[in-house]
């Protein structure tokens, strides 16, 4: 695992499943048994997950900007049930206009356990701590 998912892991996740989402997330064979939880994930620390009003537009341009404003860089790490998007590190801007709408689970990590952006196929979250 890198920082980002280190962070994610220890700042985002329930304390009762840390443990086991650090082993799953850096074991490369089980890594997709977690994965394939993000499409409904219900383990995130709900203070520090936040949805947002629904006076912010849910668009990228959006997320983006409330992104920045926080101190989000040019770049994120991206965990993803999607195969072809997960441990990468993209383009921001890229990223959430990839990941917003898509209904796919996936965290994208900002600045590692601190600011990022999740959404599974019911929920839309900033992570911020």
């Amino acid at each position: 695992m890198n920082a980002h998912e280190e962070g994610f892991v220890r700042s985002f996740v329930v304390a009762s499943k840390r443990e086991r989402v650090a082993m799953l997330l850096a074991n490369p064979k089980r890594r997709k048994e977690y994965l394939k939880t993000l499409a409904h994930y219900c383990d995130l620390e709900v203070q520090h997950a936040k949805a947002v009003l629904p006076k912010v537009a849910h668009t990228p341009d959006e997320w983006l900007k409330l992104l920045r404003s926080k101190g989000a860089p040019e770049k994120c790490w991206v965990i993803s049930e999607d195969a072809s998007k997960d441990a990468k590190e993209v383009e921001l801007s890229e990223a959430l206009r990839e990941t917003i709408g898509a209904g796919m689970g996936t965290v994208l990590s900002c600045v590692a356990g601190k600011l990022g952006y999740f959404e599974d196929e019911d929920q839309r979250r900033l992570l911020e701590r």
